[in-house]
């Protein structure tokens, strides 16, 4: 195994983990040789400690294990990417991830913590139509809509599925782009409605993935 990785001067390759749900970097570790093995064989992540020189599984101690979906190596074979299933969050400080120190426009840490390298696009628009829930702003099309009332939004929904329908049937495939676009923001809307997140839609999915769609027959 070792011939196909490139481990530097201490023997260690940097392992990025990421959520495999949303993408979400949840943490950086590091990993020699016997914690890449032990993280294959029991689809569980291990790390090499370079501050106590022990190897370690993630979550041994508080039970936050992170199981291994997917490994993958770069194309210098010097870097890991763990796609993992977080069994609780991952950070030491209870967060869901590491990454939640955001760097102002001049490179500087505020003080505040923030959750806005959690996911990806979808995830930070339904962050904005919270906010705009919580906040109304005058001109804002979202505030409009949630001002409307539900069945406005709901409305929407049907209205943006049947454009979709027609970009799909005879319109280009920019057309089609631009229309799934719409309607993944007013399905957006409505979870905002609701108060419902993506990582409670990403669950339902991981739920159902891997297993066949099709119904037992009675």
């Amino acid at each position: 195994m070792a011939d196909r990785f490139t481990f530097d001067e201490h023997g260690l390759l940097p392992a990025v983990v990421q959520d495999w749900l949303d993408g979400t970097v949840l943490m950086l570790g590091y990993m020699n040789q016997e914690a890449l093995a032990k993280t294959v064989a029991t689809r569980s992540v291990h790390f090499w400690s370079r501050s106590r020189q022990a190897l370690w599984e993630k979550g041994e101690t508080s039970g936050h294990k992170l199981a291994v979906k997917n490994l993958f190596l770069d194309c210098d074979g010097d870097t890991i990417l763990v796609k993992a299933q977080a069994l609780g969050p991952t950070c030491h400080t209870g967060e869901r991830a590491c990454f939640f120190s955001k760097l102002d426009e001049a490179g500087s840490p505020v003080p505040l913590k923030s959750s806005e390298a959690f996911g990806g696009i979808l995830d930070s628009v339904l962050a904005i139509i919270g906010d705009r829930r919580a906040r109304p702003q005058p001109g804002s099309y979202t505030t409009k809509l949630f001002q409307s009332g539900h069945d406005t939004i709901l409305k929407k929904v049907a209205e943006e599925a049947g454009e979709v329908l027609i970009a799909a049937k005879g319109g280009t495939r920019e057309e089609l782009i631009y229309e799934v676009a719409d309607l993944l923001f007013h399905t957006l809307m409505v979870l905002g409605y609701h108060g419902i997140s993506l990582q409670e839609v990403y669950q339902e999915l991981g739920a159902r993935y891997g297993k066949s769609g099709l119904r037992p027959q009675p």
